[in-house]
């Protein structure tokens, strides 16, 4: 079964996210969103959208989209802006945390972008992001340059096809078409509503667990880790009951 990537245009509808001499990010996301996600179609992916038309969703309901879609990743697309024109410009991959699944496919995105012709920025974790730290699969927000850069813009307008290509070249060197592995999670918790699943969730976190909050209907399960083993399972397993926390192994 091919792998699902779910892809988010950032901003929508009356929040025009950032502007320059006209230009709006919520456009230029939404064009690229598309280009992006049609050739992935083609490349055999599964691909969805938190959204296809000039509409607004929070960040929170972008990332209750992508966690009821049963997608495996998230790709969020949004164009940087500085203080001043012209005086920043380049690409860069935001994850939640380093040493991640996530950061690992934010650095693929973001080398072929550079190999492109965009400034290298890096790889930075933003665990404050709502739509980082709220979807339960690994979730990348690629920065496209800088929509008050001239230089960057000329990039994403006359060079488009070829961004859009370094884009779905990165995402393919990261996420096999076809994951034949199974993944699995300790669940701690499951509860009827969200608010106690997020508590819990935050609570993980501040111990250094990496957890996510799964809906499975009618309840959310709050759960930790993402492991390619059973023994590696097995181990996180062990270690949570050590902290006091009922677990149950899951599949993902």
């Amino acid at each position: 079964m091919a792998a699902t990537i779910i892809l988010d245009a950032g901003h929508g509808g009356y929040d025009n996210g950032a502007s320059y001499q006209g230009r709006k990010e919520k456009d230029d996301t939404l064009r690229v969103a598309l280009a992006v996600g049609q050739k992935l179609e083609d490349a055999g992916y599964n691909v969805l959208y938190t959204r296809t038309t000039d509409r607004y969703d929070s960040p929170i309901e972008k990332a209750r989209i992508a966690n009821r879609s049963g997608a495996d990743y998230f790709i969020s697309f949004h164009r940087n802006s500085g203080m001043n024109p012209n005086t920043y410009n380049g690409t860069q991959a935001l994850v939640y945390a380093a040493d991640t699944e996530a950061a690992r496919i934010g650095e693929e995105i973001n080398q072929e972008l550079v190999d492109f012709g965009f400034n290298d920025l890096g790889v930075v974790e933003r665990p404050g992001l709502v739509v980082l730290r709220r979807t339960q699969m690994p979730a990348v927000l690629m920065e496209l340059g800088f929509i008050n850069n001239d230089m960057d813009n000329q990039m994403f307008d006359q060079r488009f096809d070829e961004m859009v290509n370094a884009i779905v070249t990165g995402v393919e060197r990261a996420i096999p078409l076809n994951p034949s592995q199974k993944q699995y999670g300790v669940q701690v918790g499951l509860f009827r509503y969200e608010s106690n699943a997020q508590y819990l969730r935050e609570q993980l976190e501040s111990q250094g667990y990496f957890a996510a909050v799964r809906w499975e209907d009618p309840y959310y399960a709050v759960i930790v880790g993402r492991e390619s083993t059973l023994e590696d399972a097995k181990a996180l397993q062990d270690q949570l009951r050590q902290d006091g926390y009922d677990t149950l192994i899951v599949t993902l």
